[in-house]
């Protein structure tokens, strides 16, 4: 079995870690591991493990000829049987199915909006969904969503898995050790930065040697821009830092001491993962399926998105709580994430489905 995982970018980005985390853990699983990026590199190309065979297309446009005819010569080179399209390159990975019909496509729907899927564009995917073998979905919203809207029957939920980096650390994390909360997250407006930050704002005021520390890619966009001009305009310049895109996600959690996510909608996201790794206490909004992983309050707290007091008050909970108390709800996540996220059991959901479609000629 030799299989090509295709994702767009390799920016810092969930489906792209998602991404790189399948193709490294398939070596040791299938004949040859393969990954493409289609669009353009990025931070996550330094965790490709050497034993990838790895393809980067610098696709320029939805229609870019000569990167199909690239895709098409290296799956035929390297005898690529199975193709695992991640979120947006499901497009190019149809096309190449057309071109080449014996060829197993699988998409993973990393959707991350599944709060609002009534806004979501399906027209085109409905069309591609036809050349789709499987549809891997991230959580249980979008499973029953891609059940009734596209034209795939073979369809399961598959949970995210996260793994511990081991990149030298670059990144030292300014503010008071013992005081810092992190948040995981691109610059996206689903991610509810402002509101966050009105959380946070309201925390300094009665602890005000605490910060708060943003990890995730600015696009340089409208939104973007709102939250650097709120910090500033909240003079809160020297409590709140941004990071940027980081590649040591482990040596930054390990500096950390509460994780935070304030999204108005997720599909299981991996920051909760990661912060469970590394054995953070935790607040995230209820959104998508973050339920299952914070089951309940022996694991983190859960809040309503879009709602400053909720938010306020769970990060008050969790500052008050005694050191050991904290240290207990941070151990508790992470034997769970170990248990029911693991790497172990999310690969071998993967080979059964990856072989089931081999098996149907």
């Amino acid at each position: 079995m030799r299989v090509l995982q295709l994702i767009d970018s390799l920016d810092a980005g969930g489906a792209e870690r998602i991404a790189v985390n399948f193709a490294n853990a398939l070596t040791t699983e299938v004949e040859v591991s393969f990954l493409c990026a289609t669009r353009k590199e990025g931070i996550l190309k330094a965790s490709i493990n050497s034993d990838v065979g790895y393809c980067f297309l610098n696709k320029k446009s939805t229609l870019d000829i000569r990167a199909i005819k690239r895709l098409r010569g290296f799956i035929s080179q390297n005898e690529i049987s199975i193709i695992h399209a991640h979120a947006s390159s499901f497009f190019i990975a149809t096309i190449i199915k057309i071109l080449k019909p014996k060829l197993k496509l699988v998409w993973h729907d990393h959707y991350g909006k599944s709060d609002f899927l009534e806004e979501r564009p399906k027209s085109v995917l409905k069309f591609c969904s036809r050349f789709f073998n499987h549809i891997f979905c991230v959580n249980s919203k979008l499973k029953s969503w891609v059940k009734n809207e596209l034209n795939t029957d073979s369809v399961s939920f598959l949970f995210n898995f996260a793994v511990r980096d081991d990149v030298a650390q670059t990144t030292v994390l300014k503010g008071e050790k013992g005081k810092r909360i992190v948040c995981l997250a691109n610059l996206r407006p689903q991610k509810d930065h402002l509101n966050l930050l009105k959380a946070f704002k309201r925390v300094t005021e009665v602890y005000p040697d605490w910060s708060l520390h943003l990890v995730g890619k600015d696009f340089k966009d409208d939104y973007a821009r709102r939250i650097f001009q709120w910090i500033e305009k909240e003079n809160l310049v020297h409590r709140v830092y941004f990071c940027g895109s980081c590649s040591d996600i482990s040596s930054i959690l390990k500096q950390s001491d509460i994780g935070v996510l304030a999204s108005k909608s997720e599909g299981l996201p991996l920051a909760i993962l990661e912060y469970g790794l590394a054995s953070l206490p935790v607040v995230t909004t209820n959104v998508g399926d973050c339920k299952k992983v914070i089951e309940n309050e022996n694991l983190g707290y859960l809040v309503l998105p879009e709602n400053v007091d909720a938010l306020y008050s769970a990060f008050l909970c969790l500052i008050e709580k005694p050191n050991e108390g904290k240290i207990n709800m941070g151990n508790a996540l992470n034997n769970h994430v170990e248990l029911h996220f693991s790497k172990k059991k999310t690969i071998a959901n993967i080979l059964a489905v990856y072989k089931s479609i081999e098996r149907n000629k």
